[in-house]
């Protein structure tokens, strides 16, 4: 079990983070990409992203086991800011910082001849260099087509803190939380699999509720540092990510989402009935029904009218993904706070399943 131990200034800065992190749901991601269990839940997401890879699991394996510890850098407080942000962290990282952190991982598995100099702290910006285009890639291929989703449900989550709080104060927001975590003041106690106090000595703390982060919750490996609590969202019984195309032929029917496919980047209606495999006067009539709804705009050339998609037309079709970029674009967000810059980023551990760092 983890104690986290309250003053009454640290409740006072409780704070309840406003999105997903972008590392911390890449790095948790990569452990249920590997493990076997939830499959109803994450099946189809496995499928998807396994579809989208290339080397990028065998070159993350060796600094993201499957249990257990892995190096804090790879977490840094930017995450929250944009996943770019987050990447120039990580390739920031100090070469004494990045020697004291691979130097916990596991012993028995050794790493890759690139990862080496890391592990050396010298002459290691190659390696991070490729490291953080590795991350980058597995990134865009397990997280930014599934982002819209992720923010919505942590907004969802966040919504619930906060009519909790509402009705019940600090302490009802506290109770509120997932049963891995009960509220005894002023202990919140967690489930752990080691047993561990946590002292916050009035530095408050920061719950981050996360898609990906599985069963227990996580907190950082060094206690010094700003405090973070990144707790699992509690999924339906079904599966956690659906493919946009399947949800939007839910919402518009099969004709028009394939109208909205079809219309790609423009096209003629004539050419929409021949892409669709519908009568001219259908096509004409599904466009005039979308352009009403604002997804698509209509302009006429000469004899003829061209159909491309509005921004909410492209967002709907891609599950909400275009123009939505983790984070935000970068430097729409706030600084984290000054303890929790790149001088003083915060440990942060994981594993698969209840394997929050030690």
């Amino acid at each position: 079990m983890l104690r986290v131990h309250f003053t009454s200034v640290d409740l006072a800065r409780l704070r309840m983070a406003a999105r997903p992190d972008a590392l911390w749901e890449t790095v948790l991601s990569f452990h249920r990409l590997r493990e076997k269990q939830a499959e109803l839940v994450f099946g189809e997401w496995r499928s998807q992203t396994r579809a989208r890879l290339n080397s990028e699991t065998r070159l993350l394996a060796p600094l993201v086991p499957q249990r257990g510890y892995f190096p804090d850098f790879l977490t840094p407080p930017e995450g929250v800011i944009s996943v770019e942000e987050a990447m120039e962290a990580v390739r920031a990282t100090p070469p004494e910082r990045l020697r004291a952190e691979i130097s916990k991982l596991p012993a028995g598995r050794p790493l890759p001849a690139w990862m080496r100099p890391m592990a050396d702290g010298d002459g290691s910006d190659r390696a991070l260099a490729r490291l953080v285009d590795t991350l980058r890639d597995y990134h865009r291929a397990a997280i930014a087509p599934h982002w819209s989703h992720l923010h919505g449900r942590v907004e969802a989550d966040r919504a619930a803190r906060g009519r909790a709080l509402l009705d019940g104060g600090v302490d009802g927001l506290l109770s509120s939380l997932p049963a891995t975590m009960r509220w005894r003041s002023p202990v919140l106690e967690v489930d752990y699999p080691v047993d561990r106090d946590l002292h916050l000595d009035g530095r408050g703390l920061l719950l981050l509720p996360s898609f990906f982060c599985r069963r227990t919750p996580v907190t950082y490996h060094n206690p010094a540092l700003t405090p973070v609590l990144v707790y699992p969202l509690e999924h339906a019984s079904g599966p956690a990510l659906v493919s946009p195309a399947r949800s939007l032929v839910k919402l518009v029917g099969s004709t028009r989402s394939a109208v909205l496919e079809g219309i790609g980047a423009g096209c003629t209606t004539s050419e929409l009935a021949r892409r669709v495999g519908v009568s001219l006067a259908s096509a004409s009539q599904h466009a005039t029904v979308l352009r009403d709804a604002g997804l698509l705009v209509t302009l006429r050339q000469g004899s003829a009218v061209l159909h491309t998609l509005t921004p909410l037309g492209a967002a709907l079709l891609r599950g909400g993904a275009s123009g939505d970029r983790p984070g935000g674009p970068r430097g729409d967000r706030p600084a984290p706070p000054a303890a929790d810059r790149p001088a003083d980023r915060p440990v942060v551990t994981s594993g698969t399943g209840p394997s929050p760092r030690r």
